[in-house]
């Protein structure tokens, strides 16, 4: 095979690398029962751009600069798409929150179940900034919408066990963490939430009969 044959197969594996990368970002949220989780600005510009650098390495007509920024781009694109794609493969939670200008926000979220109740991890910032503790929620999971309470928890040990059952239950964070991607412990900038169920109207009520 010459040269040229091989750049232009090589050409032709990448481009149809980065368009089944850039569909499965949008494609892999359909195995989620309830509404379709429309991808944060982030995911949706590693989805596109992966489908638009494939569409330019398969146009035999495109311009040369074009094709270069292609291949020098590519790298970085998949791998936010790829991550994008593989966050998505195992069980993800919606938690339906505020954002600092007021704005409803979709956080997706891996979720872990311990004796005390369902946990998410994220950084303490994150959680400020979207006021999580405290706040009545709706959380989305399994197809299922349910009233939450999320209780913020920054004692390092707790943290640290909430994190360590998320690497053991998700196979993606556990090759992050192989190749250095993701932590294998949490970092002190790591809070956990303890998803508590919201307190029932009735029992509200009968709680405030009762102080009178």
């Amino acid at each position: 095979m010459s040269a040229s044959r091989a750049s232009s197969a090589l050409r032709a594996a990448l481009a149809i690398v980065l368009l089944v990368v850039g569909v499965a970002v949008f494609a892999i949220r359909l195995q989620h029962a309830g509404a379709f989780a429309v991808p944060t600005f982030g995911v949706m510009i590693g989805g596109l751009g992966a489908i638009a650098l494939g569409g330019v390495l398969l146009w035999t007509g495109a311009p040369r600069p074009a094709v270069l920024l292609a291949w020098i781009a590519s790298p970085l694109v998949l791998y936010f798409a790829l991550y994008a794609t593989l966050a998505e493969v195992e069980e993800v939670v919606s938690l339906l929150a505020r954002d600092g200008d007021g704005r409803t926000t979709d956080l997706r979220l891996w979720i872990v179940d311990r004796e005390d109740g369902a946990w998410v991890g994220m950084s303490r910032s994150k959680a400020l900034e979207h006021d999580l503790a405290g706040a009545r929620l709706e959380l989305l999971r399994g197809g299922v919408t349910r009233c939450v309470v999320p209780v913020l928890v920054e004692d390092r040990e707790t943290v640290g066990d909430i994190h360590a059952r998320k690497v053991a239950k998700y196979a993606v964070a556990r090759f992050a963490a192989a190749i250095g991607l993701y932590p294998r412990e949490a970092t002190e900038t790591a809070a956990a939430l303890r998803l508590d169920p919201c307190p029932q109207a009735g029992r509200d009520r009968t709680q405030a009969a009762e102080s009178v």
